[in-house]
């Protein structure tokens, strides 16, 4: 599991940072990308990196502010061209499905493959046998969603020295146990699988917030996670500034990440008026009150390891 920052700029494009967009690489998990919000020119963002949009299997949109959106349909009318023909299901507030409908018809865009569009509300938003997506509403202008994406705990390692020693060689048993099968043998014995696994791995939990004033509901959704992903619109000392403009300053961000217990904080959506000399400020901010604090940049990898 790793995050791919592929914009990380607030509001309009710059030199240094394109618009916001965050790739969740499930490539091990699962073998495909999660995308989260999608921002002008994520298509030429990606088009720097391994990323291959046909492996873009799901897009969170956090709120439908033009920084976030403006890329989507572009994006997905390239992934047909780009070999994709799975289905892509892209979650988003209410009016996500006007804009992708409405700008795929009026380009008069066909789309080699199935797209389902759900406009969400808060709560459970999505759930497989691997993980479970939550959503909630953040404090910004127009309805913004964080989401905290929980992998659901995995079996532990399968103990094959046992097995073998137990006269079972590597095959379809070894595997059946893996799932959580019993196996009854050809002798009468029956296997059972906590006898030859080792102990659950705990999975991890990823916090991805949309544009958001300070609250309480970006601390429920960051509570124990192990990566925090919170904007820093703004320095210490901007709070009045980050307030009226619905965003939140890097002691904020900051704030949440220590009242939640979070394991790790990436500061991203910085203001263009913050240049690079100032961005080891700005994450030194942070750090004052969670130490283990990073900055995100563009192009940006950040490894989230099993425990």
């Amino acid at each position: 599991m790793d995050l791919f920052f592929l914009g990380t700029g607030a509001g309009i494009p710059a030199k240094l940072r394109n618009v916001t967009s965050i790739a969740l690489k499930l490539l091990e998990e699962r073998g495909s990308i999660w995308l989260f919000d999608a921002g002008e020119a994520t298509q030429h963002q990606i088009l720097h990196t391994s990323i291959k949009p046909r492996r873009i299997e799901k897009i969170f949109i956090t709120h439908l502010h033009g920084d976030h959106i403006y890329g989507l349909p572009g994006l997905l009318s390239s992934r047909s061209f780009q070999g994709g023909e799975s289905e892509v299901t892209v979650f988003g507030p209410a009016g996500i499905k006007q804009y992708i409908e409405g700008s795929l018809a009026v380009s008069k865009t066909y789309l080699k493959y199935p797209l389902n569009i759900i406009e969400i509300d808060e709560g459970n938003i999505y759930e497989d046998n691997q993980f479970l997506v939550e959503a909630k509403l953040l404090d910004h202008g127009i309805a913004s969603y964080g989401y905290r994406i929980v992998e659901k705990d995995r079996p532990g390692t399968l103990l094959a020295d046992k097995l073998v020693e137990s006269g079972v060689q590597p095959g379809p048993i070894f595997r059946k146990l893996k799932s959580g099968e019993e196996v009854t043998l050809e002798d009468g014995r029956v296997l059972i699988p906590a006898d030859f696994l080792g102990p659950e791995q705990k999975g991890r939990i990823v916090t991805i917030l949309g544009d958001t004033r300070y609250c309480e509901n970006a601390i429920a959704l960051a509570m124990g996670a192990d990566v925090l992903v919170h904007e820093a619109t703004f320095s210490k000392g901007e709070e009045r500034l980050a307030y009226d403009y619905f965003h939140s300053t890097t002691c904020q961000a900051a704030d949440v990440a220590k009242q939640a217990d979070c394991k790790k904080l990436i500061l991203t959506h910085i203001s263009s008026r913050y240049d690079r000399a100032a961005w080891r400020e700005l994450m030194t901010e942070a750090q004052e009150i969670f130490p283990n604090t990073d900055i995100a940049e563009d192009y940006k990898e950040i490894n989230i390891p099993l425990l």
